[in-house]
This record gives structure tokens, sequence and C-alpha cells, in this order.
């Protein structure tokens, strides 16, 4: 029994070592974005509802500066921490800000509008946007976003998924990236600069 119990708190030590390690790749050290032109980055015909009840769509990104970020409710770390990072970024952006943000969730089956409302409650600024898996899909292929289904034990997922956050001008033109864990000064001057230009 104890034999069982301990390979079984050694096989989740190893997913967590995993999702940590696909997480650093993801996010910091492979490039982060495919090489396609910096125009085309959230462009597609997704059509996804966004957690107060809009749409978003390719057209959503046009009218103010945004920040993108694609995560899940499950996750761990990687998305609290920069949701986190959302809510310290706003607070200094002060009266300049706040930049309106949207988390698009990689795990349409268990993330839904009120689940997602209820997540991101605490970070200001920050909308929950959700589809169907299909549109869910199609925007991942149009933010050039990493993302896949990991299976656990009995049946249960997790998801891994890249972990930058992307900023778009009012044109919805795709501007530049912040990595996770990304130095604090440097985001808001990268926010800063979006916001003045």
């Amino acid at each position: 029994m104890i034999a069982k119990t301990r390979t079984i708190q050694m096989a989740l030590w190893a997913l967590v070592a995993l999702a940590l390690i696909a997480a650093l790749w993801f996010g910091v050290l492979a490039p982060q974005l495919a090489p396609v032109g910096p125009g085309t980055i959230g462009r597609g015909d997704y059509r996804l509802v966004a957690s107060d009840g809009t749409a978003f769509t390719e057209e959503t990104l046009q009218g103010t500066p945004s920040a993108v970020f694609f995560g899940f409710t499950h996750c761990p770390d990687v998305c609290p921490t920069t949701l986190g990072d959302i809510a310290r970024w706003q607070k200094a952006l002060g009266e300049e800000g706040p930049i309106r943000a949207f988390f698009v969730t990689v795990d349409p089956e268990r993330d839904t509008r009120e689940v997602l409302a209820d997540y991101i409650s605490w970070a200001p600024g920050v909308t929950g946007v959700t589809g169907s898996p299909d549109e869910i899909e199609k925007a991942i292929e149009a933010f050039r976003i990493y993302a896949s289904k990991v299976p656990l034990d009995e049946g249960e997922y997790t998801m891994e998924h890249s972990a930058m956050v992307l900023l778009f001008d009012e044109n919805g033109r795709f501007f530049e990236s912040i990595g996770y864990h990304e130095d604090f000064d440097r985001a808001v001057d990268k926010i800063r600069r979006l916001m003045a230009g």
C-alpha cells in the first residue's frame, strides 16, 4: 500500500515537473510566436463569447489597445500567476489604464461563461472568453498559440499551453508579447508604449 502511494506521488510530481518544463519552454525559451507576419496574429473567423455575454471576434480587438492571454481555470500556476501580474500592471498604470485584457480558455469543456466570470472576477479589466471546442481551436490557430490536452489518472486531464500575454494596438494589430515572469518594469513599459502609440 505504501509503495503504491509512493508510486502515485512520484507520478504526480513527474507530471508537475513536465508541466513546468513545458510552460518554461513554450512561454520563455522557445520562440514566442510562429514565424508569421505580425499583422496576421489574432486574425481569423473565430466567434467566441465573453463572460459578459458579448461576442469575441477579430473585430473585438479594434478600438482600444488590448491584452490577450490563453489559459484555463484548472491551471495550477501559470494562469493565476499571470492574472496576478495583470492586476499588478493595472495598478501600476494608474490613471493611464487599465488596459483591456481578455483571458481566453483553452479548455472550453470545463470553462463555461459562468466559471470564467467567477475565476477572473478579482483581476481588474479582465474579461473571460470561451466558446465551442471548434471555435476555440480556430482562435488558438489565429493567435498562433500552443495548447494540448494532457491525460491524467482516472479520466482527468490538464492542459499545456503557451504562457505569454499578447498585446494588440487600437487597430487590432499585434504589437508585442510579454513573456511569463518577464521583468515587471519592462512589462509595464511595453503596455505604456502600446497605449501611447
